[in-house]
């Protein structure tokens, strides 16, 4: 008989990106996503069971294609939307890039904790922690997900110790703070498994695409990050 094929609903693929993960990648952005993000670019990911319907085999073969342009950093992310939705699909796409030695990153805000959770993660080399916010009322105000949520995904982590980077957009008078930044900092020193920090610029490129799904934008009103803001801190040499 026939092995049943892992299918899931893609929304793109970029054959070389550099934003999502070390070195040249290929990425996957998943479709569908429970999480409702006010600062979201993407929301016509949100939906679930849309988008191109492809077989993990057929995203692998792709990724392959490009595969001498990784060198050693380089690899593959899975992104979204949110990735723990279609966990079976990303668990099998992995699987095929690690019997290829690509290097595998999955980008995911932490929502979804379960046993198919822990054997995706057994094949991530890295993960990359959407990290939202640093308090609670702004957690479920403008994600609709709790931040205890979030800590505890870290918190499993830091038991694998899973190599991750923690990425937050920062938004002007939301969580620009010096209190909220500390905190955000000051993960690193209970979580060794954090090898960098990025902080993200608030950017309003995704205006058009809330206008054309009759969404409305809650941060239209909120102006954007400097042109050259850009912070991030590395840990990885510091804790060796």
């Amino acid at each position: 008989m026939e092995e049943k094929k892992a299918l899931g609903y893609i929304h793109s693929f970029q054959s070389l990106g550099t934003a999502d993960g070390p070195g040249v990648r290929a990425v996957v952005f998943m479709q569908g996503c429970p999480l409702r993000c006010a600062c979201c670019h993407n929301p016509d990911t949100w939906e679930t069971s849309v988008g191109e319907k492809v077989s993990a085999e057929e995203i692998f073969k792709k990724v392959c294609r490009y595969k001498a342009y990784f060198s050693k950093k380089g690899g593959i992310t899975v992104s979204g939307g949110e990735p723990l939705l279609q966990q079976s699909f990303v668990t099998s796409l992995f699987e095929l890039c690690k019997s290829e030695g690509i290097h595998t990153a999955l980008d995911t805000s932490g929502c979804i904790l379960n046993k198919e959770t822990e054997r995706l993660l057994e094949l991530c080399d890295l993960v990359l922690l959407d990290y939202k916010y640093t308090n609670e009322n702004d957690y479920l105000k403008y994600t609709g997900m709790s931040l205890k949520q979030a800590d505890l995904f870290l918190d499993f982590l830091e038991g694998l110790k899973k190599p991750t980077v923690i990425r937050q957009v920062i938004i002007p008078k939301i969580n620009d703070n010096k209190d909220s930044i500390s905190r955000l900092f000051s993960l690193a020193e209970d979580h060794c498994c954090i090898e960098k920090i990025e902080m993200l610029p608030f950017r309003k490129l995704c205006v058009e695409k809330y206008r054309a799904l009759g969404i409305p934008f809650r941060f239209e009103n909120i102006e954007e990050c400097p042109s050259d803001f850009c912070i991030s801190r590395e840990y990885r040499e510091e804790k060796k």
